[in-house]
This record gives C-alpha cells, sequence and structure tokens, in this order.
C-alpha cells in the first residue's frame, strides 16, 4: 500500500489498520518513497534472515566499542 505524507497526517488510523493486518505501507512525499512502515514482526523477521547481522559477534577485540574506536584514532595525524 502506499500512503502520502498528507494521508498520514489525517488518516493515521486507517493507515495503523492496515500495518496491524500485516500491510507494508510505503510513505511518498512529493512522489518519492521517503519510508516505509512495516508490521513488528515482520522488521523481527527480517533481522534475523540478514546474514550480516552478528557476525563479529565473536571478534575479542570488538568487545569494548570504545576502546577499540580509540586504538583506531591513535595514529591519526592532526590536519
Amino acid at each position: 500500500m502506499k500512503a502520502t505524507a498528507k494521508d498520514l497526517r489525517y488518516n493515521l488510523k486507517g493507515i495503523m489498520e492496515s500495518v496491524e493486518r500485516g500491510e507494508e505501507v510505503l510513505v511518498t512525499n512529493r512522489g518519492r518513497v521517503k519510508a516505509r512502515i512495516v508490521p513488528v514482526g515482520k522488521e523481527e523477521e527480517a533481522k534475523q534472515d540478514n546474514p550480516f547481522i552478528g557476525m563479529w559477534k565473536d571478534r575479542k577485540d570488538l568487545k569494548d566499542i570504545d576502546a577499540h574506536v580509540r586504538e583506531l584514532r591513535k595514529g591519526r595525524p592532526l590536519c
């Protein structure tokens, strides 16, 4: 289903009912798609199917992200 930004403003209840039925809604503004509203369950399924989610979970050097970023930036020259 497609809906404009104006539709969202004036018919949010109807659009949310469509999403509850399992439909995906593409939100357009001036003819271009700007957003996608999907039911929560579909988004969770999409994340689980993505092979890149969790691909670095076993890396020990990335356990402390702040320390890793500091280490990467340590050797940078200031311009």
